[in-house]
């Protein structure tokens, strides 16, 4: 079963999507990321992806997978559960634990890229890091996402965006992937139930 996509938005609220990324934005966006993470990072050796479940772990496989078309090689991928270093861990309904995969060379002296799907308060960002800070002693951990909506709670920053989408807090992003759903997409929609 697969799981629903990641949606991010304000509790108790009903919407109306409408796409803002089509698969062709999306592509384009996560080509445009592998090549600013290689251009940062001097080429692929000091890197390792790691996703966020769920559809971080699509997006950063993605990625991988375009680096590995310039470079000629794969970097080392993998999975970081957060659930249970979420600040929130108690007063949301429970989560279920998602799959934590380092690659085997690890994350010590590294520069760690974070994949995620959607920026939105920074709270499970915050999440990784802590989560990070348990696993090893990487060089850097960088930030790489597909959507920027705003509406930050703690300072972070993404070092690679694919689309900043200035959003309201009545609006909700949500993100479908191949991977999980049936197509690629970004969806936005209001509240009010009214198309924006």
């Amino acid at each position: 079963m697969n799981p629903a996509p990641t949606t991010h938005e304000s509790p108790d609220s009903h919407f109306s999507p409408r796409t803002v990324l089509d698969a062709s934005d999306i592509s384009r966006a996560l080509t445009r990321i592998a090549h600013e993470i290689l251009e940062r990072n001097r080429g692929a050796d000091p890197v390792v992806l790691l996703g966020i479940p769920t559809r971080g772990v699509g997006l950063a496989a993605r990625i991988r997978d375009r680096i590995a078309a310039v470079e000629g090689r794969s970097v080392p991928t993998g999975s970081l559960d957060v659930t249970m270093y979420r600040d929130d861990i108690g007063l949301k309904p429970a989560r279920a634990l998602e799959h934590t995969d380092i690659p085997p060379g690890g994350i010590d002296g590294k520069v760690v890229v974070l994949v995620d799907d959607v920026l939105f308060s920074g709270r499970t960002i915050r999440a990784a890091l802590d989560a990070i800070g348990d696993i090893g002693r990487p060089k850097a951990v960088q930030l790489a996402v597909l959507v920027d909506r705003g509406h930050r709670e703690l300072p972070i920053r993404a070092d690679y965006v694919g689309k900043n989408l200035p959003t309201s807090l009545v609006e909700r992003v949500t993100v479908h992937l191949t991977e999980y759903d049936e197509a690629d997409a970004v969806v936005i929609a209001d509240r009010t139930g009214a198309k924006v």
